[in-house]
């Protein structure tokens, strides 16, 4: 656990479930906060939902996959400039529902 830490971007505060592997992990620069249950991760874990449902690539059990991460980075770029969009058309206009694909192009 202690390599996946230190491989990952530098944060000011982990979370993470009440595992107890968690806990002789360093967490450097940042502290560590183990949370016994799911009530403050279900908007992060519905988040991933929606990547999962909308990409291939990243749905569990997949045939779909990229061949290199710049491949991956721009999918995911791309799922999340016209996700922001969606989101913002249907703040403004609630009644109106279209599907993700129609605001890749402006």
């Amino acid at each position: 656990m202690q390599a996946v830490v230190n491989a990952a971007p530098s944060a000011h505060q982990y979370y993470s479930d009440a595992w107890a592997g968690y806990g002789g992990v360093v967490y450097f620069p940042g502290q560590h906060e183990g949370l016994p249950h799911k009530t403050q991760t279900y908007s992060v874990e519905a988040g991933n939902a929606e990547l999962r449902h909308y990409l291939a690539r990243l749905a569990r059990a997949s045939r779909c996959f990229s061949r290199t991460l710049d491949a991956l980075c721009a999918a995911v770029k791309l799922f999340i400039l016209a996700w922001n969009r969606r989101q913002l058309a249907r703040h403004q206009h609630p009644q109106y529902q279209r599907a993700v694909a129609e605001f890749l192009y402006p």
